[in-house]
């Protein structure tokens, strides 16, 4: 696509980056027939291609508008045009830099600007957020249905990790919502690797991974995240950590993305580079081990959903459902596994229309083949879908947790 970036925009520290991925777009189309708003709204720019032509003409010097920023903001960033796309269009990225330049532009409503900085103030701070969803679950009946929807319907506990130190060892990020949602998941996974001969170190001084932040207006704040946890983690890697283990596909998927996001900081490049090489998603790293020594023979029939940051953003799509098989779980068949959930990190709160369709539209085909649970990787996903009241929806590890002999 020939482009021609504005003076101002020509100036913007992602300038060069920016106009390289419009190049590349041949606006082909083919990334409509996967976007997921653009089937539930049939509108061009709420789709990739769309997309790619708000952010051409705002880059070009077009005047800015509302209706852009809306049309971005309908955006699930789930990243399906990447894989669909023959012509390798780095869309996120692209988007990324188009958000930066339209927010910067086009102030936002008053309502809108409460909910973001109220989610920026609590998502990923663990402690606070843990004392709020205690508080919502005393006072649940109170609460009006789409709060209640929120809450997890049922905690399951936090079982001992392991105390044994073992010579092969990794970090684990323990992630912002996770330990008050879904506090078992880390901790059967550390059992799990315990097993196999891993240990998992514990590294309280890392937080949020940043994404929250980055993908609500703030993406120096959510950069300033990356940079704390590069901190937190180094001493660990310098003493020889295997790797950077996530148990939520959608913190492992912008952790693989710090080397690129901050590869013009000369004081965290390298590094930065260094934790992205050493992320993994817990999949990649367990099915490089010696499963059968786990021994585990299950049976039990379950559907896998596999999250766009697993399947688009890692390209990791297949993997748990392999390692699922292998274990004997019987999975059902989920048509358009493609299609996103509608979690999308804080989506499910700054657009809850379009989310609801399409977590609704996700549950029929998920429950089509009649499983006894629903498990996935990611625990944005996980909340949003149980939150529907349906059948219910955990984390895969658990499910292999429990099933060890």
């Amino acid at each position: 696509m020939q482009t021609t970036l504005s003076e101002s925009a020509s100036h913007l520290p992602r300038a060069a980056e920016a106009e390289s991925i419009l190049r590349t777009c041949v606006h082909c189309g083919f990334c409509n027939a996967t976007c997921p708003t653009y089937q539930l709204l049939g509108d061009e720019l709420d789709g990739p291609r769309g997309r790619i032509y708000l952010i051409k003409q705002v880059l070009e010097g077009n005047d800015v508008t509302q209706k852009t920023q809306q049309h971005l903001d309908r955006c699930l960033s789930c990243r399906n045009c990447e894989t669909t796309c023959p012509s390798g269009v780095d869309y996120h990225n692209l988007l990324d830099i188009g958000r930066a330049v339209v927010d910067a532009a086009v102030p936002r409503p008053l309502g809108q600007r409460l909910l973001r900085e109220g989610l920026r103030q609590t998502v990923p701070h663990p402690d606070l957020f843990k004392s709020l969803i205690n508080s919502g679950q005393v006072f649940r009946a109170l609460l009006p249905g789409p709060l209640q929807s929120k809450l997890p319907r049922r905690i399951y506990p936090a079982k001992p990790r392991p105390m044994t130190v073992r010579e092969r060892q990794v970090l684990m990020l323990e992630g912002c919502v996770q330990p008050s949602l879904s506090p078992n998941t880390n901790a059967a996974a550390a059992r799990v690797l315990d097993r196999l001969g891993i240990s998992v170190i514990a590294s309280r001084e890392a937080g949020c991974c940043g994404a929250v932040d980055y993908h609500l207006d703030a993406q120096a704040a959510g950069l300033d995240r990356a940079r704390r946890n590069i901190d937190a983690w180094w001493p660990s890697i310098e003493k020889g950590a295997e790797a950077i283990v996530q148990t939520a596909s959608g913190c492992g998927a912008f952790i693989k993305d710090y080397g690129h996001l901050l590869a013009s900081d000369p004081a965290y490049a390298d590094k930065a580079k260094k934790v992205s090489a050493l992320a993994r998603d817990l999949v990649e790293v367990l099915r490089d081990e010696p499963l059968e020594q786990l021994g585990i023979h299950a049976s039990q029939r379950l559907a896998f959903h596999c999250p766009c940051t697993l399947q688009h953003g890692q390209k990791l799509g297949g993997a748990v459902e392999a390692l699922l098989t292998g274990f004997g779980f019987n999975l059902t068949s989920v048509p358009d596994g493609h299609l996103c959930c509608g979690s999308a990190g804080t989506y499910s709160l700054t657009q809850p229309e379009l989310s609801r369709q399409l977590r609704d539209n996700k549950l029929n085909a998920l429950e089509s083949g009649h499983p006894e649970v629903i498990v996935t990787a990611n625990i944005g996903c996980q909340s949003h879908l149980d939150g529907a009241g349906r059948t219910p929806v955990r984390h895969w590890i658990e499910l292999v947790e429990a099933a060890l002999p």
